[in-house]
């Protein structure tokens, strides 16, 4: 497809796809957050019931309470305040990063000046302990370590999950975005080949009733057929290979009707067709190639279509005399969107080549169905 006209979708797609992005990033987010921070949180959950269960010590109801109800609460503020507040805003959004380390630092000593607060007033609960019968105390300068360290856990773990949630959504929106994105420019090619083949099936209608042929109301019932075909079967994204050689067929015919003598055009077609599968509309342009810009009425050098098939490969090529009085450029839209198709459906499973010599043109296409 030239530039221009990939501009041109590029700048279509733009409009649309910008408007699923909010969209697809909230939903992808969302999801991706609820499941790590369930693993998360049901990681700690488990190693703290762990410790209360395996463990020697009896807690009393009160140290339950201040030690998993009060110090979990402040936890998972600084958690949480981290993860809603601090990154959104002073890194993802406003790229503070000075303040955004100022913040964590804050809430560090917050979470410290709580729990120290705490262990002040119920130091029985929080700075004491039994062992071997006696009673053992915690240092209060070692107790402020390990709170430090807590708190730190927690911000950092905050930090590593989120900054996973946002890569793994970013990555999902990505390549849901190049997907839709393919989608749309295959819907947009794909509506370029009907009003191409449309065009080129009334200018040939039109020279027949130009020329009161007998002819124009069998043109007109073949382009009817064939315009069904395009319209209804070739919407779904594969249709079988039988119903595409037919397709081809029965454009055939539809030009030989241009002629007074019929054109002279030789179908070979060998191998087994048999439930391949293929993407609609994707051999025709050839075709029309051959007829447009080549000589069909020269019984001597017919214009030669040759289909052979297997159940893995197809081998499809077109051979026309040149019409050196046609000064169209040879290809134009059909081809070049033809090969953008190829690109974008048969990535890596495709080979198309032609070869233009100074009378004849040939284009062979090699596709792993």
């Amino acid at each position: 497809m030239p530039v221009g006209r990939m501009c041109l979708v590029d700048v279509a797609l733009i409009g649309s796809l910008g408007d699923k992005v909010s969209t697809n990033y909230m939903k992808n987010n969302s999801r991706a957050s609820l499941i790590l921070n369930c693993i998360f949180w049901g990681i700690i959950g488990t190693l703290v019931a762990a410790i209360m269960i395996f463990s020697k010590k009896k807690f009393a109801v009160q140290e339950i309470v201040i030690d998993y109800a009060v110090f979990g609460a402040v936890n998972v503020a600084v958690f949480y305040i981290n993860y809603i507040f601090l990154i959104p805003e002073l890194i993802k959004k406003r790229k503070q990063y000075l303040w955004f380390i100022v913040c964590f630092i804050l809430l560090i000593a917050v979470s410290v000046a709580i729990k120290v607060a705490v262990a002040k007033f119920y130091p029985e609960y929080v700075l004491q302990y039994k062992a071997d019968d006696k009673i053992q105390h915690i240092p209060l300068a070692s107790y402020i370590i390990s709170v430090v360290f807590i708190a730190g856990f927690f911000l950092v773990s905050s930090s590593v999950i989120k900054f996973a949630v946002d890569w793994f959504s970013n990555e999902r929106i990505q390549r849901n975005l190049e997907s839709e994105k393919k989608d749309m420019e295959l819907q947009f090619l794909k509506s370029q080949l009907n009003p191409h083949f449309l065009f080129n099936s009334l200018n040939n209608i039109y020279s027949l009733a130009y020329q009161k042929s007998d002819k124009t109301a069998d043109a007109i019932l073949k382009l009817s057929e064939i315009m069904r075909y395009m319209i209804y079967e070739s919407n779904d994204s594969w249709v079988s290979l039988n119903k595409e050689v037919e397709y081809v067929e029965s454009y055939v015919e539809l030009q030989k009707l241009r002629f007074k003598d019929g054109a002279s055009v030789e179908i070979s077609i060998n191998g087994v067709i048999d439930g391949q599968q293929i993407v609609p509309l994707i051999l025709i342009s050839f075709v029309e190639n051959a007829f447009k810009h080549g000589v069909a009425n020269d019984p001597s050098d017919p214009i030669k279509i040759n289909i052979i098939a297997n159940q893995k490969i197809l081998h499809f090529s077109v051979t026309n005399k040149k019409n050196t009085t046609n000064k169209d450029a040879i290809g134009g839209v059909g081809l070049n969107n033809v090969e953008r198709r190829l690109q974008l459906l048969y990535p890596e499973r495709y080979k198309l080549n032609i070869v233009n010599t100074p009378t004849h043109y040939t284009t062979e296409l090699m596709l792993d169905l």
